[in-house]
């Protein structure tokens, strides 16, 4: 499965349309990434993902509360990337 579009627009919503990263170790920021991200996820340089903070193959929902919008270079960084 995957986020449903219901969820995503609420993701969208919360993130006010900007990047939810707060990894420590993410080399692209320190603190909150913050980014500013097109809302129709066209624009090279500030394209998303959204992200299972738990991946799905370890028991993650689809639900809210387990995703984040996330610049398509933070979310590189998570250690799920590319997995479901």
């Amino acid at each position: 499965m995957s986020f449903s579009p219901e969820v995503i627009n609420a993701a969208w919503k919360r993130a006010g349309g900007r990047c939810e990263c707060i990894l420590a170790t993410c080399p692209s920021h320190g603190g909150r990434c913050n980014k500013a991200l097109d809302p129709q996820n066209r624009t090279e340089g500030m394209k998303w993902h959204a992200h299972h903070v738990v991946s799905q193959s370890a028991g993650g929902s689809d639900g809210l509360q387990n995703c984040l919008i996330l610049c398509v270079p933070c979310h590189e960084h998570t250690k799920s990337y590319g997995r479901s």
